[in-house]
């Protein structure tokens, strides 16, 4: 008999200034790792200035995890150290594993509005010094599935029935951008080990009797299915994936699983050996 998941978190993160001066939200970072293993930071942004973003995030390093980021509107390009090119636009989204490193820089250009998130995703320990990856993700490579009341943008992982697939990703993860009309219902079943959060863009959903409001996160726990009721028209992104259960050395750019691996990281940053790969584009 399936058990139904609840908020067990809400988080609305704080106001922050990242990058070369990009204001955005931090709704989850390191006080939250051990909630949401797998996943990490959480940075959501919507701005109608493009004073707010278009200094941007020139070229840094990464090692240890992958990132997300996704655009429900606006236009940023990417770049990195080893000649990779990328431009998303609203609905388009970048998947980056740096594995054992990479150095790239993210520029938002001014748009109408700039609306979207990125995600950090912790890598396994045996997969930390991987081989770098790097892939855009156009509408093409995503499914949308029509049901009553409500649209499932499938970006990663399997929803009825349907599979799409990010080769490089280096976890079990399953993405979706969804939408719901006022008063639709949605159930959903997931293995009882995920860890699942909703990000909430706009409405007010109501998940076992709690509000999950908007420009939020909620963690939900303890079941294999969430049933989930819009009091309003709503957008919500879908993370899930499953834990790592491992521990966690962050460094600002830098995760890695011990204090040791993280200054080496660091050391070889300033000796100039931090770049282990050549990488790849899909």
């Amino acid at each position: 008999m399936s058990q139904a998941r609840h908020i067990a978190k809400t988080v609305a993160g704080m106001r922050a200034i990242d990058g070369a001066g990009v204001r955005l939200i931090r709704v989850i970072g390191h006080h939250d790792v051990r909630d949401f293993d797998p996943f990490l930071l959480l940075d959501a942004f919507d701005s109608s200035n493009p004073n707010d973003y278009t200094k941007g995030f020139p070229w840094h390093p990464h090692r240890g995890i992958e990132t997300f980021t996704y655009l429900v509107e606006g236009l940023i390009e990417h770049g990195d150290s080893l000649g990779n090119k990328g431009m998303i636009h609203g609905g388009e989204a970048q998947w980056m594993s740096a594995g054992s490193g990479i150095i790239h820089q993210e520029m938002p250009k001014p748009s109408e509005r700039m609306l979207g998130l990125q995600l950090w995703v912790n890598l396994p320990s045996v997969q930390k010094m991987s081989e770098p990856v790097y892939r855009d993700l156009t509408k093409e490579t995503m499914v949308e599935i029509t049901g009553e009341k409500n649209i499932v943008r499938l970006i990663a992982g399997e929803f009825n029935a349907i599979k799409v697939e990010v080769h490089q990703s280096k976890t079990e993860l399953r993405f979706m951008d969804i939408r719901m009309e006022a008063d639709a219902n949605l159930s959903i079943g997931l293995p009882v080990d995920h860890t699942l959060f909703l990000y909430v863009y706009f409405g007010k959903l109501e998940i076992a009797d709690k509000i999950a409001p908007e420009r939020s996160a909620v963690l939900l726990r303890d079941g294999d299915m969430v049933s989930i009721h819009a009091q309003e028209a709503s957008r919500f992104m879908w993370f899930e994936g499953a834990p790592l259960n491992e521990p966690i050395a962050w460094g600002g750019p830098i995760v890695m699983n011990t204090q040791e691996e993280l200054q080496h990281a660091f050391n070889e940053i300033d000796d100039g050996t931090f770049l282990k790969h050549t990488m790849k584009k899909e």
